[in-house]
């Protein structure tokens, strides 16, 4: 038998349950991974206490998007992978077990130099973030304000600007600054004053802003400081992004992503896989749990009580 978390009502960390499930056979243009590592997301928690919309609970609810592990079969007409692939897993339902079937579509290779809880990181944050770029059109010649920086999805979208000549300025508490700055930022600290800040940081303006924080302030300060506010997105906000007349994307967007975005959201894992292990990209690991404790890894991100990214090892 294989082993999986799911949750029958919606609620508090306590109805996530670790139960037995058949282990899973392969469909034609799927493979079945043995789960090595299953990361840890804010939408997982969403989810499950109800924040987002969805349908009535009517069978045993999966959770998890993110993981990574190991081909153990292949369904009909999977070519390109083998048995004992090591495997990056992005936007499959279920990650949160120790097997699960997987679109071949869904899965990126991974080298021996990129570790499971690294792969696992990957999918929603580093897509989130390659994306978002993508639609605002970050290039060379913009100055780009991420607000909240030092998580997941502010990294990475730190990593791919930069790596693009976007000049870039983060917001994160003086804690994270030194780390903000090792990936090529210019950090400012939040609250009072922010906007003088980051004039002061970026003399020559702010040509776009990414707000993964979804405050007040992040909101205002962007529509203080760029012109064109077809140029700021959040990744919070989205009930309100129409009134505040900003963008919304990802889980923060009412609307569903477009062919192009998916397209966008699918390229980027390969291409952090391919700089990981070129050392040219930095995933922050924070806790490793066992996947019995998946409760309490959504009380850390609930709380916001663990610094980097939470990973479940079955």
């Amino acid at each position: 038998m294989a082993r999986a978390i799911v949750y029958t009502e919606i609620g508090t960390p306590d109805v996530l349950q670790l139960v037995e499930i058949p282990v899973p056979v392969p469909e034609p243009g799927q493979v079945v991974v043995r789960i090595e590592a299953a990361g840890v997301n804010p939408l997982d928690a969403k989810l499950r206490r109800g924040a987002r919309p969805g349908p009535p609970i009517t069978e045993p609810r999966r959770v998890g998007f993110d993981g990574a592990g190991v081909i153990e079969s292949l369904g009909d007409g999977v070519t390109g992978l083998a048995v004992g692939d090591r495997v990056a897993i992005r936007d499959t339902v279920g990650t949160y077990a120790t097997h699960l079937a997987v679109p071949v579509d869904h899965l990126s290779l991974l080298p021996d130099a990129v570790t499971a809880d690294e792969g696992a990181s990957l999918g929603i944050p580093i897509g989130t973030a390659y994306q978002c770029l993508r639609s605002l059109g970050v290039g060379p010649e913009d100055t780009l304000l991420v607000h909240a920086g030092s998580g997941a999805v502010g990294q990475a979208a730190i990593q791919f600007a930069v790596s693009w000549g976007a000049r870039v300025i983060a917001t994160a508490s003086p804690a994270r600054h030194a780390q903000l700055r090792e990936l090529g930022a210019v950090p400012v600290a939040y609250g009072d004053g922010l906007a003088d800040r980051v004039r002061e940081a970026a003399p020559e303006g702010v040509t776009v802003a990414l707000d993964c924080i979804g405050t007040d302030e992040a909101i205002d300060v962007s529509k203080q400081l760029v012109a064109d506010h077809e140029r700021i997105a959040t990744i919070v906000r989205g009930p309100d992004a129409a009134e505040l007349g900003i963008r919304a994307f990802s889980g923060g967007s009412p609307q569903p992503l477009t062919e192009q975005e998916r397209a966008w959201r699918a390229e980027a894992v390969p291409l952090a896989i391919a700089k990981l292990a070129a050392g040219d990209f930095q995933i922050e690991l924070g806790p490793e749990l066992p996947l019995a404790e998946a409760s309490r890894a959504h009380e850390l991100i609930e709380q916001h009580a663990a610094r980097g990214k939470i990973v479940l090892v079955p």
